[in-house]
């Protein structure tokens, strides 16, 4: 018969082991309480942005530029916003992607033995979690003053201003994790430290620098207060970037502030036309992480 002390030392095991049965599954069960919770508030806003911004998307509102109110044809469409946010967010491309990526470089390749090298990283964390509307200052300041008017090279480099930063660090670490056997292979067969680092080094991370630009590129299109302060926004359509320049976002914040309830209506199209957009970048975000994934597998 066991002794007394080895019954009392089972009871306890199997009082422990039940306890944490039950708060392991406690635990599980709050988890997907409140996974549930967050997926029922995601298909609510979803299924009611469908609901009110669907109703008024048509042919009239890819083709068709802001009518006035009063005259025919009311409200018309949102063409101009849609051409001005593709021309302000490739204008925003060729500035802030090489500034990004030779930031990233220099970070990753060149800042070891400099002491520049450090207040850079930190700058560019800092500059990440700056508040876009101090970006609109700032561009206002720098390119909207000078100009003595708003225009669009003004939003672009507001833009650019927001995607520099976030290039320059994933670069950074994209390339960190390249093997350091590259490199030395590289320039063992007779290569420079340049060409080695462009013809070896970032071809071998340019799936995940993709990534990275992606994600920028994500952010941006989604951004207004920037914009207010510098493109400022237009009715027409133009493709003069010297002068007041359309984007969606911005005519978006114009009709949801507006009196009128068509226009209002027209806001909640733009706003499911914008969400489409930053979801099909993220489709292309992550179908170029699959795709490197099994490059590498």
């Amino acid at each position: 018969m066991p002794p007394p002390i080895l019954n009392a030392a089972r009871r306890r095991d199997r009082g422990i082991r039940k306890a944490t049965r039950i708060t392991s599954g406690f635990m599980h069960s709050l988890c997907i309480l409140f996974t549930l919770l967050i997926l029922l508030a995601l298909v609510s806003v979803t299924g009611y942005l469908l609901y009110i911004g669907f109703s008024s998307i048509n042919l009239a509102f890819f083709t068709e530029n802001p009518i006035p109110y009063g005259m025919e044809g009311y409200p018309g469409g949102m063409k101009n916003a849609m051409v001005g946010t593709i021309i302000l967010i490739l204008m925003a491309c060729v500035l802030g992607i090489p500034l990004g990526m030779l930031t990233g470089v220099y970070l990753s390749e060149y800042s070891a033995n400099s002491w520049l090298g450090a207040p850079v990283r930190f700058i560019s964390d800092v500059l990440t979690g700056v508040p876009s509307i101090v970006v609109g200052i700032l561009g206002y300041e720098l390119v909207v003053v000078p100009m003595g008017n708003y225009n669009g090279f003004a939003g672009a480099v507001a833009l650019a201003f927001i995607m520099i930063p976030i290039i320059a660090r994933t670069t950074e670490e994209m390339l960190r994790l390249v093997p350091q056997s590259y490199r030395e292979a590289s320039i063992a067969l007779g290569a420079s430290k340049v060409r080695t680092i462009f013809k070896v080094v970032i071809p071998a991370a340019v799936g995940s620098i993709i990534t990275g630009v992606m994600l920028a590129i994500a952010r941006v299109a989604g951004e207004t207060a920037p914009l207010l302060f510098t493109a400022l926004g237009s009715r027409l359509l133009t493709l003069d970037p010297t002068k007041p320049f359309p984007s969606l976002t911005v005519q978006i914040f114009t009709y949801a502030s507006g009196p009128y309830r068509e226009e209002r209506q027209m806001a909640w199209a733009g706003i499911l036309i914008l969400i489409a957009l930053i979801f099909v970048l993220n489709l292309i975000i992550r179908f170029v992480v699959r795709s490197k994934h099994k490059m590498t597998a």
